[in-house]
Protein backbone atom coordinates (compact mmCIF):
# COMPACT_ATOMS: atom_id res chain seq x y z
CA UNK A 1 0.00 0.00 0.00
CA UNK A 2 1.42 3.28 -1.12
CA UNK A 3 2.21 6.21 1.61
CA UNK A 4 -0.81 7.86 0.05
CA UNK A 5 -3.22 5.44 0.09
CA UNK A 6 -2.50 5.17 3.95
CA UNK A 7 -2.93 8.62 4.70
CA UNK A 8 -6.19 8.80 2.71
CA UNK A 9 -7.52 5.75 4.75
CA UNK A 10 -6.28 7.38 7.87
CA UNK A 11 -8.39 10.29 7.33
CA UNK A 12 -11.54 8.39 6.12
CA UNK A 13 -11.11 6.10 10.00
CA UNK A 14 -11.08 9.49 11.44
CA UNK A 15 -14.23 10.42 10.08
CA UNK A 16 -15.94 7.58 10.95
CA UNK A 17 -14.82 5.89 14.22
CA UNK A 18 -16.53 7.83 17.63
CA UNK A 19 -13.92 10.49 18.50
CA UNK A 20 -11.58 10.35 19.73
CA UNK A 21 -10.65 7.82 18.38
CA UNK A 22 -7.72 5.89 19.58
CA UNK A 23 -4.22 4.78 18.50
CA UNK A 24 -4.98 1.11 18.79
CA UNK A 25 -8.66 1.62 16.88
CA UNK A 26 -6.90 3.25 14.39
CA UNK A 27 -4.20 1.28 13.98
CA UNK A 28 -6.22 -1.78 13.32
CA UNK A 29 -8.03 0.00 10.78
CA UNK A 30 -5.15 1.43 8.79
CA UNK A 31 -3.21 -1.90 8.93
CA UNK A 32 -0.39 -0.53 10.51
CA UNK A 33 1.31 -0.78 14.04
CA UNK A 34 0.73 2.57 16.30
CA UNK A 35 3.94 3.35 15.75
CA UNK A 36 3.90 3.78 12.26
CA UNK A 37 -0.05 5.78 13.02
CA UNK A 38 1.83 8.24 15.02
CA UNK A 39 4.09 9.10 12.12
CA UNK A 40 0.78 8.76 9.97
CA UNK A 41 -0.58 11.34 12.17
CA UNK A 42 1.90 13.61 12.37
CA UNK A 43 2.48 13.88 8.00
CA UNK A 44 -1.42 14.85 8.67
CA UNK A 45 -0.93 17.55 10.45
CA UNK A 46 2.08 18.46 7.95
CA UNK A 47 -0.21 18.30 5.28
CA UNK A 48 -2.68 21.06 6.67
CA UNK A 49 -5.28 18.50 8.28
CA UNK A 50 -6.30 19.71 11.75
CA UNK A 51 -6.20 16.47 14.20
CA UNK A 52 -6.72 17.25 18.11
CA UNK A 53 -5.36 14.86 20.58
CA UNK A 54 -2.54 13.03 21.49
CA UNK A 55 -0.95 9.19 22.12
CA UNK A 56 -2.90 7.86 25.35
CA UNK A 57 -6.26 10.29 24.86
CA UNK A 58 -7.08 9.43 21.22
CA UNK A 59 -7.61 12.04 17.79
CA UNK A 60 -10.34 13.79 16.48
CA UNK A 61 -10.20 15.52 13.00
CA UNK A 62 -11.44 19.11 13.27
CA UNK A 63 -13.41 19.54 9.29
CA UNK A 64 -11.52 22.23 7.78
CA UNK A 65 -13.80 25.77 9.38
CA UNK A 66 -13.38 27.61 5.99
CA UNK A 67 -15.17 25.72 3.69
CA UNK A 68 -18.98 25.87 4.10
CA UNK A 69 -21.00 22.99 5.90
CA UNK A 70 -23.23 21.11 3.47
CA UNK A 71 -27.02 21.23 3.56
CA UNK A 72 -30.10 19.03 3.16
CA UNK A 73 -33.71 19.06 3.70
CA UNK A 74 -35.28 16.63 5.74
CA UNK A 75 -36.26 14.79 2.69
CA UNK A 76 -33.02 14.96 1.21
CA UNK A 77 -31.27 13.68 3.81
CA UNK A 78 -33.34 10.90 3.78
CA UNK A 79 -33.43 9.67 0.44
CA UNK A 80 -29.82 9.42 0.33
CA UNK A 81 -29.23 7.64 3.47
CA UNK A 82 -32.11 5.34 1.79
CA UNK A 83 -30.34 5.21 -1.54
CA UNK A 84 -26.66 4.65 -0.01
CA UNK A 85 -28.87 1.64 1.61
CA UNK A 86 -29.79 0.39 -1.31
CA UNK A 87 -26.51 0.01 -2.88
CA UNK A 88 -24.70 -1.45 0.24
CA UNK A 89 -27.64 -4.20 0.10
CA UNK A 90 -27.50 -4.56 -3.80
CA UNK A 91 -23.79 -3.43 -4.96
CA UNK A 92 -21.23 -5.81 -5.60
CA UNK A 93 -18.44 -5.85 -2.38
CA UNK A 94 -16.54 -2.16 -3.47
CA UNK A 95 -19.50 -0.48 -4.37
CA UNK A 96 -21.15 -1.67 -0.85
CA UNK A 97 -18.10 -0.46 0.58
CA UNK A 98 -18.27 2.89 -1.26
CA UNK A 99 -21.20 3.59 0.11
CA UNK A 100 -20.59 3.14 3.54
CA UNK A 101 -17.73 5.64 3.17
CA UNK A 102 -20.13 7.93 1.57
CA UNK A 103 -21.64 7.98 4.30
CA UNK A 104 -18.76 8.57 6.67
CA UNK A 105 -17.93 11.94 4.45
CA UNK A 106 -21.67 13.47 4.28
CA UNK A 107 -21.83 13.23 8.12
CA UNK A 108 -18.67 14.05 8.78
CA UNK A 109 -19.67 17.66 6.56
CA UNK A 110 -23.24 18.06 7.68
CA UNK A 111 -24.11 20.69 10.44
CA UNK A 112 -24.87 18.61 14.07
CA UNK A 113 -28.38 18.36 13.71
CA UNK A 114 -28.40 16.92 10.15
CA UNK A 115 -25.13 14.80 10.60
CA UNK A 116 -27.70 13.11 13.83
CA UNK A 117 -30.23 13.08 11.36
CA UNK A 118 -28.44 10.95 8.90
CA UNK A 119 -26.94 8.52 12.14
CA UNK A 120 -30.90 7.97 13.42
CA UNK A 121 -32.90 7.90 9.86
CA UNK A 122 -36.25 7.39 9.45
CA UNK A 123 -35.70 5.07 6.23
CA UNK A 124 -33.32 2.61 5.30
CA UNK A 125 -33.23 -0.49 2.77
CA UNK A 126 -32.49 -4.00 3.39
CA UNK A 127 -32.93 -6.98 1.35
CA UNK A 128 -33.91 -10.64 2.49
CA UNK A 129 -33.19 -11.82 -1.14
CA UNK A 130 -29.54 -10.35 -2.23
CA UNK A 131 -28.66 -10.45 -5.81
CA UNK A 132 -26.26 -13.02 -6.66
CA UNK A 133 -22.90 -12.27 -6.22
CA UNK A 134 -20.71 -11.41 -9.53
CA UNK A 135 -17.90 -14.06 -10.31
CA UNK A 136 -15.71 -11.43 -12.18
CA UNK A 137 -14.34 -8.48 -10.29
CA UNK A 138 -17.08 -5.77 -11.39
CA UNK A 139 -14.82 -2.94 -10.22
CA UNK A 140 -12.43 -3.58 -13.33
CA UNK A 141 -15.14 -3.44 -15.09
CA UNK A 142 -16.57 -0.26 -14.27
CA UNK A 143 -13.12 0.98 -14.98
CA UNK A 144 -12.71 -0.19 -18.29
CA UNK A 145 -16.05 1.06 -18.92
CA UNK A 146 -14.61 4.66 -17.42
CA UNK A 147 -11.42 4.26 -20.28
CA UNK A 148 -13.45 3.04 -22.82
CA UNK A 149 -11.72 -0.11 -23.43
CA UNK A 150 -12.67 -3.72 -24.88
CA UNK A 151 -12.28 -6.83 -22.40
CA UNK A 152 -12.44 -10.78 -22.80
CA UNK A 153 -14.32 -13.30 -20.64
CA UNK A 154 -15.40 -16.88 -20.71
CA UNK A 155 -19.19 -17.10 -20.59
CA UNK A 156 -21.71 -19.91 -20.06
CA UNK A 157 -25.63 -19.14 -21.24
CA UNK A 158 -28.59 -20.51 -19.74
CA UNK A 159 -28.16 -23.42 -21.90
CA UNK A 160 -24.85 -24.29 -20.27
CA UNK A 161 -22.96 -23.39 -24.00
CA UNK A 162 -19.45 -22.14 -23.02
CA UNK A 163 -18.13 -19.26 -25.49
CA UNK A 164 -14.98 -16.70 -25.20
CA UNK A 165 -16.45 -13.07 -25.79
CA UNK A 166 -14.46 -10.14 -25.94
CA UNK A 167 -17.20 -6.96 -25.74
CA UNK A 168 -17.09 -3.15 -25.33
CA UNK A 169 -18.52 -2.87 -21.85
CA UNK A 170 -21.48 -0.22 -21.70
CA UNK A 171 -23.42 -0.51 -18.50
CA UNK A 172 -23.98 -2.44 -15.76
CA UNK A 173 -27.80 -3.16 -14.85
CA UNK A 174 -29.61 -4.84 -12.27
CA UNK A 175 -32.12 -7.12 -13.44
CA UNK A 176 -33.94 -8.97 -10.61
CA UNK A 177 -31.51 -10.50 -8.82
CA UNK A 178 -28.73 -10.56 -11.25
CA UNK A 179 -26.08 -7.82 -12.16
CA UNK A 180 -25.90 -7.56 -16.11
CA UNK A 181 -23.56 -6.51 -18.05
CA UNK A 182 -24.41 -4.87 -21.06
CA UNK A 183 -22.62 -4.54 -24.54
CA UNK A 184 -21.35 -4.72 -27.60
CA UNK A 185 -20.34 -8.32 -28.46
CA UNK A 186 -17.31 -7.98 -30.90
CA UNK A 187 -18.04 -12.02 -31.67
CA UNK A 188 -21.70 -11.64 -32.60
CA UNK A 189 -21.90 -8.01 -34.18
CA UNK A 190 -24.66 -6.62 -31.96
CA UNK A 191 -25.34 -5.93 -28.68
CA UNK A 192 -25.80 -8.07 -26.10
CA UNK A 193 -26.53 -8.56 -22.29
CA UNK A 194 -24.06 -11.09 -19.63
CA UNK A 195 -24.69 -12.08 -16.04
CA UNK A 196 -21.64 -10.96 -14.27
CA UNK A 197 -22.61 -14.52 -12.33
CA UNK A 198 -21.21 -16.69 -15.17
CA UNK A 199 -18.65 -14.71 -16.42
CA UNK A 200 -15.04 -16.43 -15.59
CA UNK A 201 -11.71 -15.27 -16.76
CA UNK A 202 -12.32 -11.75 -16.62
CA UNK A 203 -9.26 -10.00 -18.97
CA UNK A 204 -9.06 -6.03 -20.08
CA UNK A 205 -7.79 -6.10 -23.20
CA UNK A 206 -6.49 -2.77 -23.65
CA UNK A 207 -8.15 -1.69 -26.88
CA UNK A 208 -9.90 1.41 -26.86
CA UNK A 209 -13.18 2.28 -28.27
CA UNK A 210 -13.20 5.83 -27.56
CA UNK A 211 -15.40 7.88 -27.61
CA UNK A 212 -18.55 5.49 -28.74
CA UNK A 213 -19.36 4.20 -25.32
CA UNK A 214 -21.74 7.13 -24.92
CA UNK A 215 -23.87 7.04 -28.31
CA UNK A 216 -23.50 2.91 -28.40
CA UNK A 217 -25.29 2.44 -24.51
CA UNK A 218 -27.80 4.90 -25.76
CA UNK A 219 -28.44 2.97 -28.77
CA UNK A 220 -29.02 0.21 -26.53
CA UNK A 221 -31.14 1.66 -24.24
CA UNK A 222 -33.42 2.53 -26.53
CA UNK A 223 -33.53 -1.00 -28.78
CA UNK A 224 -34.40 -2.32 -24.73
CA UNK A 225 -37.31 -0.09 -24.60
CA UNK A 226 -38.90 -0.34 -27.91
CA UNK A 227 -38.66 -4.01 -26.50
CA UNK A 228 -40.10 -3.38 -23.11
CA UNK A 229 -43.16 -1.09 -25.35
CA UNK A 230 -43.41 -4.08 -27.90
CA UNK A 231 -43.91 -7.12 -24.38
CA UNK A 232 -46.78 -4.58 -23.06
CA UNK A 233 -48.67 -4.38 -26.45
CA UNK A 234 -48.34 -7.76 -26.98
CA UNK A 235 -49.65 -8.54 -23.62
CA UNK A 236 -52.38 -5.69 -23.89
Amino acid sequence: MSRTVRLFQLMQALRRLPSPATAAALAQETGVSERTLYRDIEALRGLGAVIDGAAGYGYTLIEDPHMPPLSFTDDEIEALVLGLSEVAALGDPALAEGAQSALSKLRARLPERQAQQLRHAVLTAHRFDPPVPPAVDSRAIRQAMRTEVAIGFDYVDAAGQATARHVRPLSIVLFDRSHCLLAWCLLRKDFRMFRLDRMAALEITGDSFRPERVPLLRSYLERLREEIAGNRDRAG
